[in-house]
């Protein structure tokens, strides 16, 4: 196993940290801030120009069980058709509250969602399974998928690329692998302001506006826009009645700016 720190131009000394503190960590810091997938496509890079059978993107706000990567490299040994898994993932621990349980990826619905988010684990995820959808806080892909899928769509600002790898990869014919004895923790969120905010309900809707465009075929091409547009005023309507006026207004903001072609990178909220 080699593990692979990639730092996105931070101004808070981590690299120097990761040097001090890791001596035995590779270190990849980048010039400037590529975001999510520019940063992790920069470590995809490096990993699979060094030979690498095997790639997991794994986020900075985690606490993993230490026999993850095995069970997620040992579920992908068994399924010679899947080209990528995830694993069970709950809230930050302390915690078996589950964040992510597999994944729903419903293009003709303009809808992904996580499956169990905010459920207590009970044991009702036991077996191995394929899912419609992996999150990219923890995503353990083959270097043949990745070459054959290619790497993550730089065009996204920030959020729906790691669907928008997993619809393409679907499409490539592989599957997608939820293994829930692969345990992992995450801090929700951590680098983008945590709980509900203008600027994230602004950035999601604009992502899954290009998520969806981009990778709706056949009748989704006719429903997902539709789709998209009442969930959204169903959205606005939620976050007006729990007083989150700013995060509601970003709603049609978004869609306007999305119609426009205007680059979310510019937006101030």
């Amino acid at each position: 196993m080699h593990t692979l720190v990639v730092d996105t131009a931070s101004s808070d000394g981590s690299p120097q940290m990761v040097r001090d503190e890791f001596p035995g960590v590779d270190l990849l810091a980048l010039p400037e801030n590529r975001r999510f997938a520019g940063g992790n496509n920069a470590g995809l890079e490096r990993a699979l120009v060094a030979g690498a059978d095997a790639v997991m993107l794994l986020n900075n706000d985690v606490v993993a069980d230490p026999k993850l990567l095995e069970k997620l490299l040992a579920a992908l040994a068994e399924e010679p058709a899947a080209g990528a898994a995830a694993p069970l993932i709950y809230f930050a621990p302390p915690s078996d509250r589950i964040w992510y349980g597999g994944g729903r990826c419903r293009p003709w619905l303009a809808h992904s969602s996580h499956r169990a988010i905010r459920d207590r684990d009970r044991g009702q995820f036991r077996s191995i399974e394929e899912t419609g959808y992996l999150t990219g806080c923890c995503l353990l892909a083959t270097a043949a998928a990745w070459r054959k899928v290619g790497l993550l769509d730089e065009r996204y600002f920030i959020y729906a690329e790691d669907a928008d790898w997993c619809l393409r990869a679907r499409a490539a014919g592989y599957k997608l692998l939820f293994v829930p004895t692969a345990r992992l923790w995450h801090r929700v969120s951590a680098s983008s302001g945590g709980a509900i905010n203008a600027w994230k309900v602004y950035q999601r809707l604009r992502a899954n506006v290009t998520l969806w465009a981009r990778n709706a075929h056949g009748v989704a091409r006719v429903t997902w826009l539709p789709a998209l547009l009442a969930q959204q005023a169903a959205y606005a309507v939620w976050l007006l009645a729990r007083g989150q006026v700013a995060a509601a207004l970003a709603v049609p903001r978004a869609l306007l700016d999305a119609a426009a072609g205007r680059d979310p990178a510019e937006v101030r909220l």
